[in-house]
């Protein structure tokens, strides 16, 4: 059994990413940490994640890098994403910048090698960590939680002052607190699925197309995307509906797949040498939104990142939303000695942004793979650049708001919402941005937009 004598002494269920960066925040502040993992330690034993084996790293979780000493680290193992890579149909492509220049751009980080660099900074800095240790269940009344050891069948109890749960969208605390406390759950699949695939480096042992872009093919209800690593291969994932023709109902081999990919994506099948065999090796993944809520009961649980909220990828801020989380987590547990309070607090603060970005992830899937190619789109998007050169007080694209700032993410939303409706509007009945009465719309965006709230 644990002795929590210590009155700031935390007990984390999970050493993902969001575990282990929040280890470090609060072993750093002299906390005692325990952080349970039902996985052994992946150190020893190598990477074994379920999980896609690429993430978009942006300012929200870079802040939280700092924070924990990580960054540099982290950042020597990134690849530099400017922008989006547009694969047309007929073969053109389009680099569509996501910033004004390198200063705004997001970075691919391979998600193995992150919980490696975040586990060890964890452990230095103090936290204690226990693999091969699944929770298994939770006695809240008596604070009694008991842990499952894959290894040998055997069954491991400690004593606990307050448990968080990091351990993703299958959150087993979760599921403990579902049987105390009502969390208002409910999870809404998005009827579409993924496969990852692999381009290798090329011959002479280089990157095989553009390394510093995000590529995507983007075919109307499906699309395929590709993301640079840094041993020069790219991570490449199919999104194809559940349902319907082309879905995962009519692409269920190899040679379906070779059929899709000559006809949909003809200029990536050089690229991926061994597409049949890794569409039947790989398993295809759920795509989901999980909505809670509440989040904590009084100062014995809480959850955070994937266990609260997890949201379907297309925004890229899945982590970067954990890792703030963390954050605010760790801030409110060191100004209040109210853990009821500060988990409250938290929840209070940090719901409002889940449920902004997840609705804008959703939102970026539709934009994604079937707006990027669009003449309407695209010229809303050059006017959207145009008028945060010539408004950068009063106008910011949302992906700025969202990747390059850290406004929170419900303001972003909101704000997003009435620039888009103001881009309709300056833009219906016009094929170029030379035809606009540029008087009119600047003094259009005075009255309509209120100067930008500052980053906290």
């Amino acid at each position: 059994m644990n002795d929590t004598a210590n009155p700031k002494h935390i007990t984390i269920i999970g050493a993902g990413l969001a575990g282990a960066l929040l280890a470090t925040l609060l072993a750093r502040r002299g906390w005692e940490v325990d952080v349970y993992e039902k996985r052994g330690d992946p150190r020893l034993k190598g990477y074994q994640g379920g999980r896609s084996i690429n993430l978009a790293l942006a300012e929200r979780g870079r802040h939280a890098l700092r924070l924990a000493g990580a960054d540099d680290a982290v950042m020597a193992q990134a690849v530099m994403m400017r922008g989006r890579m547009v694969h047309f149909l007929d073969g053109r492509t389009d680099l569509q910048r996501y910033g004004r220049d390198d200063s705004e751009v997001i970075w691919s980080v391979h998600r193995g090698e992150l919980n490696l660099i975040l586990l060890q900074i964890a452990e230095d800095a103090g936290a204690q960590l226990h693999f091969h240790r699944g929770l298994q269940s939770v006695d809240f009344d008596g604070r009694l939680a008991v842990f499952h050891d894959d290894r040998d069948d055997s069954a491991h109890e400690i004593v606990f002052d307050s448990l968080v749960g990091a351990d993703g969208a299958g959150s087993a605390l979760r599921g403990a607190m579902k049987q105390a406390v009502e969390l208002g759950e409910r999870t809404e699949f998005l009827g579409h699925s993924y496969k990852e695939l692999e381009i290798p480096p090329s011959p002479d042992g280089g990157f095989s197309i553009e390394p510093n872009a995000l590529h995507i093919w983007p075919r109307g209800r499906y699309m395929c995307i590709a993301l640079p690593n840094d041993e020069r291969t790219f991570t490449v994932t199919l999104f194809l509906p559940n349902e319907g023709d082309p879905s995962f109902e009519t692409v269920r081999n190899g040679a379906d797949a070779r059929a899709l990919f000559e006809r949909d994506f003809a200029d990536a099948v050089p690229l991926i040498p061994q597409l049949e065999q890794d569409f039947e090796r790989n398993p295809a993944g759920l795509l989901a939104t999980l909505y809670l809520d509440r989040w904590h009961l009084d100062d014995r649980a809480v959850l955070l990142g994937d266990a609260a909220h997890a949201m379907v990828p297309f925004h890229g801020q899945g982590m970067n939303c954990a890792f703030e989380d963390c954050v605010a987590l760790a801030e409110r547990l060191l100004a209040d000695d109210d853990r009821a309070a500060a988990f409250a607090a938290f929840q209070a603060e940090r719901l409002p942004s889940a449920r902004a970005i997840q609705a804008m992830a959703l939102e970026n899937y539709l934009e994604m793979r079937d707006r990027v190619d669009n003449d309407d789109y695209l010229l809303q998007r050059a006017l959207e650049h145009e008028l945060a050169e010539r408004h950068p007080e009063r106008f910011m694209p949302r992906y700025a708001m969202v990747t390059f700032h850290r406004m929170p993410y419900e303001v972003a939303y909101a704000r997003g919402l009435q620039q888009r409706e103001l881009l309709v509007e300056l833009t219906r009945g016009h094929d170029s941005l030379a035809s606009l009465d540029w008087p009119a719309v600047d003094a259009l965006v005075r009255e309509r937009l209120s100067p930008l709230p500052a980053d906290e």
